[in-house]
């Protein structure tokens, strides 16, 4: 295994990680609420009563922050490899798990095991290793 030196960003990782850490922890504590991107979005989709104000601001933020962060910085170019039919494929393979799951990857993976949560264990267990295996499939058994 080599590593890619260009792209290893511990700093700029760790600081990434702090901020959702953060956001995740101070929604819970002063919302009582899971900082799971599939609800936050899900819910506001629904509009409950009384419950979109925090919501809508989550969302808005999350599209918000790369924004402000052009204005001083150059957003990194993302090389995508994969074509249209894959990325739709993909996305909807996301959608069916997150809502077989109950969950998305940020509710159960951060937010989850951070709670201790059997239930999120699981299910950042099966959704890691499926991406582990789909990842050695395609790059290795199926690609080159």
């Amino acid at each position: 295994m080599m590593i890619d030196w260009n792209a290893f960003t511990p700093w700029s990782s760790l600081t990434g990680g702090l901020l959702i850490g953060i956001a995740a922890a101070a929604l819970a504590l002063f919302n009582g609420r899971i900082a799971g991107i599939s609800g936050v979005l899900g819910g506001l989709l629904r509009l409950p009563k009384g419950d979109s104000g925090w919501r809508a601001a989550f969302v808005l933020g999350l599209i918000g922050a790369p924004l402000f962060y052009a204005l001083a910085f150059t957003l990194p170019r993302p090389e995508i490899d994969a074509g249209y039919g894959s990325l739709i494929l993909a996305g909807l393979l996301v959608g069916i798990g997150t809502r077989y799951g109950a969950g998305c990857t940020s509710g159960h993976g951060v937010c989850g095991l951070s709670r201790l949560s059997p239930r999120s264990t699981v299910a950042t267990l099966a959704f890691m290793g499926a991406g582990f295996a789909t990842v050695y499939v395609l790059r290795h058994l199926i690609g080159n």
